[in-house]
């Protein structure tokens, strides 16, 4: 069945503007209830990242479920993979975070967990979306006042996900002896991530830890890097690590200030995985992943394949193939042996770890990888995306563009998921070239 309103990560949209109204959580909470009831739900778990308007939608949210007939608990700031892990041990039957993860404070977003931790089957949100529009066309059906779902707070969150995350690093090993500065972006790990690189030697460098309600994400984080670079250079740091708005995302820093993505990520934990003999058969990247890391992991025998844009999508094939390392050169990691969704703390961690093991810097241990020169564009569209692929105009460009690389580079165009953007990317040898053809169908898109 057709989606209407779930993206590749929930519903997102700017506050205030449907669907990301207080009525429209009210319903959808009651849609979710009912169709996750219909499973025996007794209660759900809600966390939710910095932004002012999570407060709007945690209490519609809140009414929307209580009005199905399901018990919520309210977890507070906390990172998605935090509400994931918990939903699990605290045996909640779903899970929900409020939160647009890496967009700008003006936006949000609702998206739900099973009880084992894992998003939710296209099925589910499929079914979940059939009761929302009977809701918006003719109301909700309210359960009697006996059978009404119920609230409490979870005082003590924080503190098992920190312990959570702990338990994924090496007894054997110690953060003692690094600095590292922790980019939080004012988010949902504004707490938690300090703590745990704290507690576990570190000597932690905390910036952009202060949320005010819609300073998350704002010049910092994840999707901002240079406060980063410039903080660890100016600390003379080890390295530096920056998370998302709601820390399921992590991109990091060397010494130097140089930027190590998710691809390069993917290819430090392979290798070291390979070298240990933990490997578990190979590694899922994205469309999206540079050439250099294929190249690269084809050199040590680890096979690679690449899923559609999205970490529901990279979770599809690893769980096809039955292999545990995957994501994408944003940030987003899966470790299926530690974890059951993208963890921006548990990923560093686990970076950290072989780093140690390697005996080497960031910026050395990185270097088995030679990435390809690649240009990304994010052109902001208004209307249908998906014609604007379909034009004339952008087929034209495009053809052009894969004449000019011929065997020498790629095209991919696609639209978000999350935002009302089309993404330009072209991948060469020739760094120039690639510039110029991304530039070119940019121009296109954007006419």
């Amino acid at each position: 069945m057709k989606r209407q309103y779930f993206g590749t990560d929930g519903v997102r949209g700017k506050v205030g503007t449907f669907p990301m109204t207080a009525d429209f959580a009210m319903k959808l909470g009651w849609a979710a209830g009912k169709v996750l009831g219909a499973a025996g739900t007794k209660e759900v778990l809600i966390g939710k990242d910095t932004r002012a308007s999570g407060y709007m939608l945690e209490s519609a949210l809140e009414a929307g479920l209580s009005a199905a007939g399901v018990n919520i608990a309210l977890a507070g700031p906390l990172p998605t993979p935090a509400v994931a892990y918990l939903t699990s041990t605290f045996r909640a039957d779903a899970g929900v975070v409020i939160s647009a993860s890496h967009n700008p404070y003006y936006d949000n977003g609702i998206k739900f967990f099973s009880n084992s931790g894992t998003k939710l089957t296209d099925q589910q949100e499929a079914e979940i979306e059939a009761l929302l529009e009977h809701a918006l066309q003719y109301g909700i059906d309210y359960a009697s006042s006996e059978k009404l779902g119920k609230a409490r707070r979870i005082d003590d969150a924080p503190g098992r996900y920190i312990e959570f995350c702990k338990g994924t690093f090496p007894n054997s090993l110690s953060l003692a002896g690094l600095k590292i500065v922790v980019d939080c972006a004012n988010g949902a790990a504004y707490k938690v991530a300090p703590a745990v690189f704290r507690e576990l030697g570190g000597e932690v460098v905390a910036i952009h830890d202060k949320p005010d309600g819609i300073n998350i994400n704002a010049h910092c984080g994840a999707t901002h890097l240079d406060s980063l670079a410039a903080a660890v250079v100016a600390q003379q740091a080890h390295l530096g690590l920056a998370l998302d708005g709601d820390a399921d995302r992590i991109m990091l820093v060397d010494h130097n200030g140089v930027v190590v993505d998710g691809d390069e990520i993917l290819y430090m934990l392979a290798s070291t995985a390979k070298q240990n003999g933990t490997l578990q058969g190979g590694v899922v990247g994205t469309q999206m992943a540079n050439l250099g890391l294929e190249l690269a992991l084809k050199a040590l025998e680890i096979p690679f394949v690449r899923a559609k844009v999205g970490d529901r999508y990279v979770l599809e094939q690893l769980k096809a193939h039955n292999w545990v390392i995957g994501g994408e050169n944003s940030g987003h990691i899966l470790l299926l042996d530690k974890v059951s969704t993208g963890d921006a703390i548990v990923a560093a961690l686990q970076v950290l770890a072989a780093m140690l093991q390697s005996g080497k810097p960031l910026a050395e241990f990185k270097l088995g990888m030679q990435k390809l020169p690649q240009v990304l564009i994010n052109v902001r569209v208004e209307g249908d995306a998906a014609a604007i692929l379909q034009s004339d105009a952008v087929k034209q460009a495009v053809s052009a563009a894969e004449h000019q690389l011929a065997d020498s580079g790629r095209v991919l165009l696609r639209k978000s998921g999350t935002e009302p953007l089309i993404r330009v990317m072209v991948e060469a040898v020739d760094a120039e070239l690639c510039r110029k053809m991304a530039e070119m169908i940019a121009y296109a898109v954007k006419s």
